[in-house]
């Protein structure tokens, strides 16, 4: 497994990706593999949004 990414470098790997797709220089069997990556970090990222929102709530949570 990779080193953990941070979100600011997925997001920027993946409008990499989308960048590429717009300007049609991915083969077919390239989009394949940058799909599955674009997924992961996908992935990636909603995961890191989901645990830093239940973070702040636990945070704002325990002042009332």
């Amino acid at each position: 497994m990779e080193k953990e990414m941070k979100y600011e470098d997925a997001v920027r790997e993946l409008e990499k990706i989308v960048g590429q797709m717009e300007n049609d220089e991915l083969d077919i069997d390239q989009m394949g593999d940058e799909l599955k990556r674009a997924q992961q970090l996908i992935k990636l990222c909603k995961d890191k949004l989901t645990k830093t929102d239940e973070e702040i709530k636990k945070i704002l949570g325990g002042e009332s």
